[in-house]
């Protein structure tokens, strides 16, 4: 692992990463979190999910920077009112939408703080809905929302064709908007600047903090642009192979507590060595 003279904050991904395979925040990682605190080192989140998707989070964590929703497409501070916006143009959301549903995808759309879908009995609507803690809102089509858009997802459980349709997306879409997989089995599509490297690079600014003092952790292929804007990566170990080999550390698996592990170990750890 190389080497890093200090660190001064942890940016965190929060499904597969910072909670349990059941959304759960073990006891350990809010330990993790107040012992970084302690020592000088801050604590950040970004996800896919919606900002008050991860309002449940930010009590317990004692979290007092930024946070990023929609991988980077909304900021907003804990109390979640609105730092910074980004939307999809008009005509690069229609075009995705277009794309996920000639490749079979379920569609999800979020505007503002509304969630869309067309069928709430397609799979991953009910745990979406209890993750996040707020019902989408159900409607016959998209309509005016692809003006206003802030992240489209793809939705299968075919797993490979939620790959497939990623490579089609980032081909078809090139620079006009970023795609991911935000898990195997969502493909999220965002403003071209709203990707978890631009959250790196917002959190560097806003709290003046150089690259080279972050520390980011994750697991999915979406969480690969903002390891390369820090000093420290690391892998969950439910991470894929690919997305292990991008990281400088792999810890333990998410229901393993591969977050407090991380900490503890190659944070903490080099604190106390320091």
């Amino acid at each position: 692992m190389k080497e890093v003279r200090k660190l001064s904050l942890l940016l965190a991904d929060v499904d597969g990463t910072l909670v349990t395979h059941d959304k759960i925040l073990t006891e350990r990682a809010q330990r993790a979190v107040h012992r970084m605190r302690e020592v000088g080192i801050r604590f950040a989140i970004t996800s896919g999910r919606p900002p008050k998707g991860m309002a449940m989070l930010i009590a317990p964590l004692a979290i007092e920077t930024p946070i990023a929703g929609f991988n980077g497409g909304l900021c907003v501070h804990p109390d979640l009112s609105i730092i910074e916006e980004r939307t999809l143009d008009s005509d690069v959301a229609a075009q995705t939408v277009a794309l996920m549903h000639d490749h079979g995808l379920d569609v999800w759309v979020y505007a503002g703080n509304d969630w869309l879908v067309r069928d709430p009995k397609v799979p991953h609507v009910d745990r979406e809905a209890w993750t996040v803690k707020f019902p989408p809102k159900v409607v016959k089509d998209f309509g005016s929302a692809l003006q206003r858009a802030v992240k489209i997802v793809g939705v299968s459980d075919d797993l490979e064709l939620v790959k497939r349709c990623e490579a089609d997306a980032q081909r078809a879409l090139g620079s006009r908007a970023s795609a991911a997989r935000s898990q195997p089995y969502y493909l999220d599509v965002t403003h071209h600047d709203a990707n978890k490297g631009f959250v790196a690079e917002v959190l560097a600014r806003s709290l003046q903090i150089p690259f080279a003092e972050i520390a980011t952790i994750g697991d999915q292929p979406n969480d690969v642009l903002m390891f390369k804007r820090s000093g420290l990566s690391i892998a969950m170990g439910n991470s894929s192979d690919d997305v292990k080999r991008q990281a400088d550390a792999v810890t333990d698996s998410y229901d393993n507590e591969g977050f407090a592990n991380a900490v503890e170990r190659f944070i903490l750890g080099r604190v106390a060595h320091a």
